[in-house]
């Protein structure tokens, strides 16, 4: 089979395309013919071997991805599925397990599908995990909606925050380096939009909420915007950390949440992804949504398995909008 192979740490130069042995597949794992992959930041760093837990290379890279459940030779059987894994997913098969994929919507494409499971399942549990789903729920007519500020709202996971907020009822606030992306992610629903090239956000948010902040930042820029996403707190508010975009680690002084009685909380989706109470209770609400076609996957940008490179880089040069995905012949 064909498969996207890391035969070194490095840039996303390193990616190559070989010819790879079949998976196989272990108690509890079903193969899958693949026919379209996501691209996430997290296959980025592990290129780079940035990444917790990733093997020594080789290996196949990928860990989000959309086709057919397959037989023990890996041929299609007509039963579409969308998944998640750690490694291994950018290949014409992937071993699969149970547990980590879901049903495809009979009326998603492929690619769409495939820019589904770590976006939408890390946008759903940060609103989960800020306390924010049932609130927003239980919300009576008329009373205050929650806020929460959305970094790279342009981004797979930004894009997927916006359109739940918005199903939630939640005032949406998202920051992002190009007023044409801005113009895009209010289409999906965000209400205010933060160009952080030509303002400070952390101001931003104080004057647009009157001083109050807000109930949640979404945070995976590490660095100090860990800290300035504290600061855009309104009381008792938290900030969900699942990322380090710029490479940086997080900079926070515990100070700066006595005040406010706020919190910092951390959300990873390749550890909480095997907590299947929390995984199934996510997908139980957003199926509803996506059956009622409330909710679905914003595919930005498609390339051919052979353009794996170009794909990488276009999320390291911050230019893409919606998901990036990779087919897979």
């Amino acid at each position: 089979m064909k498969a996207i192979v890391i035969p070194q740490y490095g840039g996303p130069e390193v990616l190559t395309v070989r010819e790879m042995p079949l998976p196989q597949a272990a108690t509890g794992e079903v193969l899958v013919h693949v026919h379209a992959a996501g691209v996430n930041f997290a296959d980025i760093m592990s290129a780079a071997g940035a990444y917790p837990g990733t093997p020594q290379p080789p290996l196949i890279a990928g860990r989000e991805y959309c086709g057919e459940l397959g037989d023990t030779k890996g041929t299609g059987t007509n039963v579409r599925v969308m998944g998640y894994s750690q490694w291994g997913a950018f290949a014409e098969v992937v071993a699969g397990r149970q547990n980590y994929f879901w049903p495809v919507p009979a009326h998603w494409s492929a690619q769409e599908a495939a820019a589904f499971p770590v976006n939408y399942f890390t946008a759903y549990l940060a609103y989960w995990k800020a306390g924010l789903v049932d609130r927003a729920l239980d919300r009576a007519p008329g009373a205050p909606k929650a806020r929460v500020l959305i970094h790279a709202a342009a981004g797979g996971v930004g894009t997927a925050a916006v359109q739940i907020g918005k199903l939630l009822g939640i005032e949406t606030y998202g920051t992002s380096s190009a007023a044409e992306k801005l113009a895009r992610v209010k289409e999906l629903g965000l209400d205010h939009g933060i160009n952080y090239r030509e303002r400070d956000y952390e101001e931003a948010i104080r004057e647009m909420t009157g001083g109050e902040g807000v109930d949640a930042v979404f945070e995976m820029l590490g660095g100090e915007h860990t800290l300035k996403s504290v600061k855009c707190l309104r009381e008792f508010g938290s900030v969900i950390v699942y990322g380090a975009a710029t490479g940086k680690a997080g900079v926070l002084d515990p100070r700066a949440l006595y005040a406010k009685g706020t919190s910092v909380h951390g959300l990873w989706l390749s550890v909480l992804s095997a907590n299947k109470k929390v995984m199934d209770a996510a997908w139980e609400r957003m199926s509803h949504w996506i059956a009622a076609d409330q909710l679905r996957p914003i595919v930005g940008h498609v390339f051919a398995m052979e353009k794996a490179g170009e794909a990488f880089q276009l999320l390291l040069d911050r230019k893409n909008f919606g998901k990036v995905v990779l087919t897979i012949p």
